[in-house]
């Protein structure tokens, strides 16, 4: 009875149940998305918890820019939320703006705008970058 073919339809779906609590559980890690705009062009940035910040690397925004996320922490706790534009300059690129974010982050079900809109100009031409970010799956 223990095999019949009345009692795998049961382990189908229970296994499809555990299935879905995986992947609920996965999608609920903090993610920082970030709206990253030049010369008309929108960009997303994602960024995950990581336990060291160094190695993340900075996303080219159009040829002019450098944006880099970073969050901090792990999955439980998010330290600090990290945010640096940078200028693609030669010999190396220069940092233009630098924004941090420290806890406690709201925990609710929608994103929340952590950062609103915010712009940066760099450059003999003051061309501009703008950004927002919002924090996702803190949950209460």
């Amino acid at each position: 009875m223990r095999n019949s073919p009345t009692s795998r339809p049961w382990r189908a779906v229970l296994g499809a149940l555990g299935t879905l609590f995986f992947l609920g559980v996965a999608s609920a890690s903090p993610q920082l998305s970030c709206q990253v705009t030049y010369a008309g062009t929108t960009q997303t940035v994602l960024a995950r918890p990581v336990a060291d910040p160094y190695p993340v690397p900075s996303v080219d925004i159009g040829g002019r820019f450098w944006f880099k996320a970073v969050m901090v922490g792990d999955a439980d706790h998010i330290n600090r939320i990290l945010l640096y534009a940078y200028q693609d300059a030669k010999p190396h690129p220069v940092l233009v703006h630098q924004a941090k974010y420290l806890p406690p982050y709201p925990r609710s079900s929608p994103p929340w705008a952590i950062t609103g809109q915010q712009h940066v100009y760099a450059g003999p031409l003051e061309r501009e970058l703008i950004y927002s970010c919002t924090l996702e799956g803190l949950t209460p």
